[in-house]
């Protein structure tokens, strides 16, 4: 682990990029998974995440798998501080296996909103849960399938999770202390 002016790091570009690699042979392994199999990021931190999981198992399968862009603003139970660009769904999700893409699991309430905004859209085969980091601390109950690392962390702290379009030495996950 490094210091930065930007936090403790916590995980570097090179062990990203392997765990990106691993979640994505991890979606594929389920036989369901092979065909009909929809990404869908949720808006911010979900959007490059999932671009990068799809490359990679369009490299692994062969077959690009549909990429769509949650925005889930409507349906959180909070306020939210900045706009976000509209939903981008490709395809019709009804009997297709979707996979919701985001970088950070907390509290579990980005997600409940993801799960409405994704059966408004239709009725999927399944839904699967796919985050980097999974920091504990639960208020609904919600639990990720896919997981790329687990970071215990206090109330008292901040996971920011930085990945690039491409794999790149500013990919990094880091620790913030909160000023509160």
């Amino acid at each position: 682990m490094t210091a930065t002016t930007n936090g403790r790091v916590l995980v570097g570009a090179d062990e990203i990029e392997r765990t990106i690699a691993r979640l994505a042979h991890q979606m594929l392994e389920p036989e369901d998974m092979q065909r009909d199999l929809v990404l869908l990021g949720i808006r911010r931190g979900g959007e490059t995440l999932v671009r990068r999981l799809a490359a990679q198992i369009s490299r692994i399968s062969g077959r690009a798998p549909a990429v769509g862009f949650l925005n889930i603003t409507l349906y959180r139970d909070d306020a939210v501080a900045h706009p976000l660009p509209e939903s981008q769904i490709p395809v019709d999700v009804t009997d297709k296996v979707v996979v919701i893409v985001d970088d950070v699991l907390f509290t579990g309430r980005t997600v409940r909103s993801a799960l409405d905004a994704v059966t408004d859209l239709g009725r999927p085969a399944a839904i699967r849960l796919c985050v980097l980091v999974d920091r504990g601390l639960r208020e609904l109950p919600i639990q990720a399938d896919f997981i790329g690392r687990v970071i215990p962390t206090s109330r008292r702290e901040r996971i920011t999770v930085s990945i690039g379009a491409e794999p790149n030495a500013s990919d990094e996950v880091s620790i913030h202390a909160d000023a509160s």
